[in-house]
């Protein structure tokens, strides 16, 4: 059965529904756990089955398993298809109302220099961490900044000793907001990463200049349990993949790539995992 526009403009009317829907768009193209969908939106388990039962039918989100666990992605297509339904053949006439996509490079000199920003929740361990490694690692084409959608007040010790070890100069390092990127005057961003989550599955400030965004999830390494060798090594382990995908990064071709490329580039990086 053909599914008209007006069912899918119906799905998404309800507000949860909607509020459900921007979460997997925000965390496209990964794929969510029902249970962190709940979580994130304080939903109840069978509430966010319903919901999720009603994009689905609609054709707007796909369901897939892992293991024992159901995971729900955004469906681009029939997005698009959606969006293609409601503007029409509006370029015909009205070309102020299409949607372009530029085939040009992000960096379009090469003096230019491109910002970053690194959230999670308390901007007290990973992104600080991602913060530090991309300032001494992108050699000044990048400048790195992070922050926190609940910020804890200070950088966690344990991550700033780390650091001073391998060599990072700490002494700028602070925990702060999200908001204080989304104000007047702040920093223009051309990337936006959150590497937790919850980072990810919470609505962020519309940023200026609509910078790319991808999720660089990974573990918390301030919540390891375990004997202090133990917690240690999943800090040096947050390090090594923060690193890693780092490296991969500053390493892309940013005087070249289009748009659309760079972004399929940063969500590939995303997926490193050691």
């Amino acid at each position: 059965m053909e599914i008209e526009i007006h069912d899918k403009l119906g799905a998404l009317a309800h507000p949860k529904r909607l509020d459900l829907f921007r979460l997997l768009m925000r965390r496209y193209p990964d794929s969510v756990p029902a249970g962190q969908i709940a979580e994130a939106l304080d939903l109840k388990p069978n509430t966010t089955s319903t919901y999720l039962n009603a994009l689905k039918a609609a054709d707007l989100i796909e369901q897939s398993r892992h293991g024992t666990s159901l995971q729900y992605t955004a469906k681009l297509p029939a997005v698009r298809e959606l969006f293609g339904g409601l503007l029409g053949e509006c370029c015909q006439n009205r070309p102020d109302l299409c949607i372009t996509r530029s085939g040009d490079p992000l960096m379009t000199s090469s003096d230019r220099v491109l910002n970053a920003l690194f959230i999670c929740t308390g901007n007290s361990a990973r992104s600080i961490m991602a913060e530090a490694i991309l300032n001494q690692e992108s050699n000044g084409i990048i400048r790195a900044f992070s922050a926190g959608t609940a910020p804890s007040g200070s950088p966690n010790a344990d991550v700033l000793e780390l650091l001073r070890q391998k060599g990072y100069d700490t002494a700028d390092l602070r925990s702060k907001s999200v908001e204080e990127f989304a104000a007047e005057g702040a920093p223009q961003m051309d990337f936006v990463f959150t590497v937790c989550d919850h980072a990810a599955n919470e609505a962020c400030p519309a940023w200026p200049g609509q910078p790319m965004s991808a999720h660089w999830g990974l573990a918390d390494p301030v919540k390891a349990q375990g004997t202090d060798a133990q917690k240690n090594l999943a800090f040096q382990q947050a390090y090594g993949l923060l690193r890693n995908r780092i490296t991969a990064f500053t390493s892309l071709p940013f005087e070249t790539l289009d748009r659309i490329s760079l972004q399929h580039k940063v969500d590939d990086i995303g997926r490193i995992t050691e």
